[in-house]
């Protein structure tokens, strides 16, 4: 199972940019994907999540601003962030998690470096 993040870059504040996380070797559709970000120095942080129904949840710092979106067609969950800030700044990682039974598999995708400058 392999996750492939892309669309990071560097981006002025106020900014916009498209994460994308596209999915092999296992199907998410039934499952929850989400973003996570690290900015040097700070502990790994859940920015926003989506469950396979469709609902989401947004960390409060980028609540009105970022999208989480999911196409199951493409196994690709999408990260819409607009009016970016400095303090947006940090590594993206993508995030699926599979439940078979009682227990949960975590998959990790390579993050990709979002830069935002003042």
């Amino acid at each position: 199972v392999q996750l492939q993040a892309s669309g990071g870059g560097l981006v002025q504040a106020g900014g916009s940019l498209r994460l994308s996380c596209a999915a092999s070797g296992r199907t998410f559709s039934s499952n929850s994907l989400a973003w996570f970000r690290q900015a040097p120095g700070k502990e790994r942080e859940l920015v926003a999540g989506i469950a396979s129904g469709g609902s989401t949840y947004y960390t409060d710092s980028v609540k009105g601003r970022f999208t989480i979106s999911r196409d199951n067609a493409k196994n690709t969950v999408y990260l819409q962030m607009n009016s970016l800030k400095p303090e947006d700044s940090a590594v993206y990682y993508c995030k699926g998690t599979i439940i078979t039974g009682n227990s949960g598999m975590d998959y990790w995708g390579k993050g990709t470096q979002v830069t935002v400058s003042s």
